[in-house]
């Protein structure tokens, strides 16, 4: 089974990701892990994405579509592919790799979740600088507002979880990626999950989408 996962920042993509991979013992391939790992390796492919890097660039859509590739290779029973695409070119090179491979997709599952939603889930997140424990002062609030319940440290914020920084996130989002996917739909791929909900909740809604496959 080869799925690749869409959805906006805050949908909980990388979570139903790692529990379908457990579900259905195939590996997750995360496209950030995969960059990072060949930069930190220094790769051919690492040396020449952080030559892009230095100059300012991104990294052209092949070079990360080799990373892709590379990352996937061996994995005979399938792969859930998640954080690329992220635009048109990106999946039309995709798809162009996977069907030289013979390889092609089976399914893309798209996790639909109302945009003040996400923002709530991620602009709502602080984590004790002391214990590390994470909480959402909108869906799971402390007891006592900015201190954690645990170990009494003070609850902070990542800078990049700011609602403006977010609700930015989100429109680079409906701009460059959203379009995927019509491209999925067009091609008979895209099957939407409602992401509203407990973690156990889409996973089964995920599931239930691709009971056909499995």
């Amino acid at each position: 089974m080869r799925i690749v996962l869409l959805g906006p920042p805050g949908a909980g993509k990388g979570t139903q990701a790692d529990r379908l991979a457990e579900r259905f013992g195939i590996p997750h391939i995360a496209s950030g892990d995969l960059f990072r790992e060949n930069l930190a390796r220094g790769t051919d492919l690492g040396k020449l994405a952080k030559a892009y890097m230095d100059r300012g660039e991104l990294v052209p859509d092949d070079v990360t579509v080799a990373m892709i590739m590379q990352g996937i290779q061996g994995a005979r029973e399938g792969f859930i592919l998640d954080g690329f695409p992220r635009n048109l070119a990106q999946a039309e090179a995709l798809e162009a790799a996977l069907e030289v491979a013979g390889t092609p997709l089976d399914a893309v599952l798209s996790f639909v979740i109302d945009d003040e939603l996400a923002v709530k889930r991620i602009a709502g997140r602080r984590t004790c600088e002391k214990c590390q424990r994470p909480y959402n002062v909108e869906l799971g609030p402390p007891a006592r507002p900015g201190i954690c319940d645990v170990c009494g440290g003070r609850l902070i914020q990542r800078p990049d979880d700011a609602e403006d920084v977010v609700r930015r996130r989100l429109e680079v989002y409906h701009e460059s990626t959203a379009p995927l996917a019509k491209f999925y739909s067009e091609r008979g791929l895209l099957r939407e999950i409602e992401a509203d909900g407990s973690e156990d909740e889409v996973t089964e809604r995920a599931v239930a989408a691709l009971a056909d496959l499995t």
